[in-house]
């Protein structure tokens, strides 16, 4: 796979404190990171390691206390915040342990519900959400209320919703966390699927065994990486 020589993600000493009742609480040490484009990178690490701030980080919901971090070769401090809303919105696509859907709304109304604020035309959201969802087997459950669907099938209609933006990056936060081994899997198929199709995956997990399905495993220790490892199976 060809890359190009500037990383997609480039992080520089990054460091995130937390500041609670006088208490002092270092999520990130001096994190050094960099993901190129069309890679799929998993970040591992026992719980309250940082793994989940570095992915907020990452998708611009939360800002670095210090160090450096630039998307696509642009410097993110820079950003004011619309442009950062901007970049979420249309760059980022992001996939939850909780699904996160919209109970009141249909699955396709859900896919569709971020295009909304990108001005896209009617007829260019219904290309878009009718791939996404064909993409992920869900199209069948286009009409169908989140309620009406396993977490399995939920799970796949975040991802639809995630994808149809064609994001820059899908970050995926414990995707598995809430599904069985069985509806685990095929989300995790799923997800190799899209990066075999070209899509740049960054996941956090705490199963080694999903982590093996990633190019590189990230070793988050304390807020700060201690081991970078290729895959078994990208070996």
């Amino acid at each position: 796979m060809t890359q190009s020589t500037e990383p997609l993600i480039r992080l520089e000493g990054v460091t995130k404190v937390f500041y609670t009742d006088e208490v002092e609480t270092h999520a990130l040490s001096g994190t050094h990171l960099e993901i190129n484009s069309g890679e799929y990178v998993s970040i591992t690490g026992p719980s309250g390691c940082g793994k989940s701030t570095l992915l907020s980080i990452l998708g611009l919901l939360d800002s670095p206390s210090d160090g450096e971090y630039w998307l696509d070769g642009k410097p993110v401090a820079d950003l004011s915040l619309s442009e950062r809303a901007r970049i979420r919105n249309r760059e980022v696509g992001f996939i939850f342990q909780s699904f996160n859907l919209i109970g009141d709304l249909t699955v396709y109304e859900n896919v569709e519900l971020p295009l909304t604020y990108r001005g896209l035309s009617a007829a260019e959201r219904r290309k878009r959400v009718t791939a996404a969802l064909e993409r992920v087997g869900m199209a069948h459950r286009a009409k169908h209320l989140p309620s009406q669907l396993s977490g399995g099938q939920q799970q796949r209609v975040a991802v639809a919703r995630a994808v149809a933006g064609q994001p820059l990056i899908l970050l995926a936060d414990e995707p598995t966390g809430n599904l069985d081994s069985t509806n685990g899997e095929a989300v995790m198929e799923l997800l190799r699927e899209l990066h075999q199709g070209g899509a740049t995956i960054c996941m956090v997990t705490h199963d080694p065994r999903y982590a093996q399905y990633a190019d590189r495993a990230v070793h988050l220790f304390d807020g700060r990486v201690v081991k970078e490892e290729e895959s078994a199976e990208a070996a």
